[in-house]
Formats: structure tokens, C-alpha cells, sequence
């Protein structure tokens, strides 16, 4: 059972990862599959077995979307905006996609770019 300080805590988090940008009334969207994408070939987060299945069963049972990991306030961008997985909305379409289409319809935002000190500590051509 849930307890009324969890929901609040979900509730601040959903707030805090909104995709919606309040100046264009619109949802962000990636314009193109991150460097790093989920739906990439060659597992290139690591995801453990059945993980990816497990993200996208989710999203679907809830009529929802996968945000993208990129875009986390958490992971290496943290001045990135929530957008919308573009791997996830290429192949699946849910309740939650075809509403946004529909009423408010999508800005594409451009994945964003690795930072300089995360592109030396990786090295070239990785």
C-alpha cells in the first residue's frame, strides 16, 4: 500500500520530469534516437536481461511513454529538459502519445551532446 508521503514524493517527481514545455504548450520530443538509445542495437546502456522489456511493458500498460534516459535531470545533462524517448514513440503508439499528437502535438528537441569533460574521460571513438 502506498502511503501518503510516497504519492507525494511520486507526485513531485512526475512534476519535476514533465516533458511539457509551458512556453510552447507543446511536448518535447526527441528529433532523433540518442547516441545512447534504449532501442539501439548492441545494448548500449547495459540494460540487464529483460530489463527493456520490463520498460516498455510498463509504458504500455500505463498508456504512457519512456522519457529519455539522456534527458534525466539525474544523468549527465543536467541542464536537459524530460523529452520523450524518440525510440519508444517510433515504435509504439499508446494512449498518452496520440493524445499529446492530437490536442497539443510535439516540439522536437535535439538529444543532448556529451559534455566535453565526459567526451575526454571516454576517449575518442567511444
Amino acid at each position: 500500500m502506498e502511503s501518503v508521503s510516497d504519492s507525494t514524493a511520486d507526485a513531485g517527481r512526475q512534476e519535476e520530469l514533465s516533458v511539457g514545455d509551458p512556453f510552447l504548450g507543446k511536448s518535447r520530443l526527441l528529433s532523433r534516437q540518442c547516441d545512447t538509445c534504449i532501442f539501439a542495437p548492441g545494448n548500449r546502456m547495459h540494460l540487464g536481461p529483460g530489463q527493456l522489456r520490463a520498460l516498455v511493458t510498463e509504458a504500455r500498460e500505463q498508456d504512457s511513454y519512456i522519457i529519455c534516459h539522456d534527458t534525466l535531470p539525474h544523468y549527465l545533462h543536467p541542464q536537459a529538459k524530460p523529452a520523450i524517448c524518440r525510440g519508444f514513440a517510433d515504435r509504439y503508439r499508446t494512449q498518452a502519445l496520440e493524445l499529446i499528437e492530437r490536442l497539443w502535438g510535439f516540439v522536437e528537441v535535439n538529444p543532448p551532446q556529451p559534455s566535453k569533460q565526459h567526451q575526454s574521460d571516454e576517449g575518442p571513438g567511444q
